[in-house]
């Protein structure tokens, strides 16, 4: 498979994910972004399951845990930390592989999620500048 398709597929649904999520309002609940971020930190532990490593699927839930936090600290404080989260996670994609040995993880899944990772920052991240999002409990939506 060219290393384009993935990279193209991430892109395309990052964006209709978030354009979708926002047309029938499901990202007005600032709780949206901070769950998909949660999923998505999850996955490298579902491959791990799936590849039948116990030490791997530890490893890879360590790792899930710092982004996990990140989207709990974010949803309780301010949505940036959640771009931050989503940005790192998609900059995490592209060297995952040379950290852990992750049998379960599709030759595929780095680009794909690389590139749906740091599209739905930026799409988060153009939300909250143009306040169809609120930032924080404090600052509500515009």
């Amino acid at each position: 498979m060219s290393a384009v398709i993935p990279l193209l597929v991430g892109v395309i649904l990052a964006l209709a994910i978030g354009l979708m999520a926002s047309r029938v309002g499901l990202d007005r609940d600032r709780a949206f972004y901070p769950t998909v971020t949660i999923v998505i930190a999850l996955l490298y532990a579902l491959f791990a399951a799936m590849g039948a490593s116990t030490r791997t699927l530890g490893v890879e839930f360590l790792l899930g845990t710092v982004f996990i936090s990140a989207a709990l600290l974010g949803f309780r404080s301010s949505l940036w930390l959640v771009v931050g989260a989503l940005a790192a996670h998609g900059v995490f994609d592209l060297f995952h592989g040379r950290v852990v040995s992750n049998a379960g993880v599709p030759p595929w899944w780095p680009a794909f999620c690389s590139a749906y990772d740091i599209v739905a920052a930026g799409y988060l991240a153009w939300l909250l500048k143009s306040g169809r999002v609120a930032i924080s409990w404090l600052h509500p939506p515009r």
